[in-house]
């Protein structure tokens, strides 16, 4: 079936809120049978959506299932670029392998890949990330800021603190960031972020920004191990989180944030950031390929660096490390 059919299709019967729309006009503006356009209806209809008819006036939406396609995302929307351009998929092993391809193949700046289930999700140093079905966020954006490669790895910032902003804009919650990517609630992880480059030496050409949010899991869809270091915006709210709202929201301070940096460079978001973070003044420990270190937290450098303050009083810059807090 014809995807642009069916999406012009689901977003009429959302933006008429349970109001009738005819089938005869659908069928008229792409030049298709009124047979077509109910062979779409049930199309929806197996996918989830409950529609309801009324003889001679047409169709409309009475339920609508959790999905995080393209016409439930966009119709949250409220962005120029960003989410414009959807790939959703039931299910896929990463979305950021297809966030790559597709920047490779030329996706517009804004592009995002969705998935309701990846069998192969990966965080940083390619550990592998628990992405259950129907439940988190599981999506990678393609972005092509005008940025150097040199201030590419600033926008794993940027991506936080756009995150960070949307979950206290819909649920209400108060995250922590902790350096560089990992956002917390209570202390434990609920969203993972990971940013991957292509670039010439004097160029960026794309960066994909992959971010696994878990949003309406319950304690048993985690594995067993994960329970005293992992949560879901459920779990915290003692609620459902409407997925495609979150995204959209997301999405919307992503290309608000992203637009700063390039126009104003990192302070701006450097603020935003250590205003969220949960590391600035503790005692941390730094473990490195190499070796681990311990200090002081005193915030991050114009560069985004993680800057440690020594035993000796001397500082030093954390380019990449993973950060445990004091228990």
């Amino acid at each position: 079936m014809n995807s642009t059919v069916k999406n012009e299709l689901l977003k009429r019967l959302f933006e008429a809120k349970g109001e009738p729309v005819s089938g005869q006009e659908i069928a008229d503006h792409f030049g298709l049978s009124r047979t077509a356009i109910w062979k779409y209806v049930k199309d929806l209809e197996k996918d989830g959506f409950e529609i309801g008819t009324i003889r001679k006036k047409g169709y409309y939406l009475i339920a609508s299932p959790d999905r995080v396609n393209e016409a439930n995302v966009q119709k949250h929307l409220t962005t120029k670029r960003y989410g414009r351009r959807i790939h959703y998929f039931d299910t896929c092993g990463s979305t950021q392998v297809i966030g790559h391809d597709e920047a490779q193949n030329g996706a517009p700046d804004g592009t995002v890949i969705l998935s309701e289930e990846q069998t192969s999700g990966k965080g940083r140093m390619s550990r592998p990330w628990s992405s259950v079905g129907g439940k988190g966020i599981w999506m990678s954006i393609v972005l092509r800021p005008s940025l150097t490669p040199q201030q590419a790895p600033q926008m794993t910032l940027v991506a936080a603190v756009s995150v960070t902003r949307a979950i206290q804009e819909v649920t209400g919650i108060e995250p922590d960031i902790k350096w560089p990517n990992d956002i917390l609630v209570g202390g434990k992880k609920v969203t993972g972020i990971l940013t991957e480059l292509q670039a010439d030496p004097d160029r960026v050409k794309a960066i994909i920004i992959g971010i696994g949010i878990n949003v309406n899991q319950v304690e048993t869809d985690f594995p067993e191990e994960l329970n005293p270091i992992a949560t879901s915006l459920r779990q915290v709210l003692g609620k459902p989180v409407d997925r495609a709202e979150l995204i959209a929201k997301i999405l919307s301070f992503l290309e608000l944030f992203t637009g700063l940096y390039e126009k104003h460079g990192f302070g701006p978001i450097k603020l935003l950031w250590e205003s969220y973070s949960n590391t600035t003044g503790k005692q941390v420990r730094a473990v490195m390929l190499n070796e681990t270190i311990v200090g002081t937290a005193m915030g991050i450098s114009d560069e985004g660096v993680l800057e440690l303050k020594l035993a000796d009083g001397s500082i030093r810059g954390i380019y990449s490390a993973d950060i445990e807090l004091p228990k």
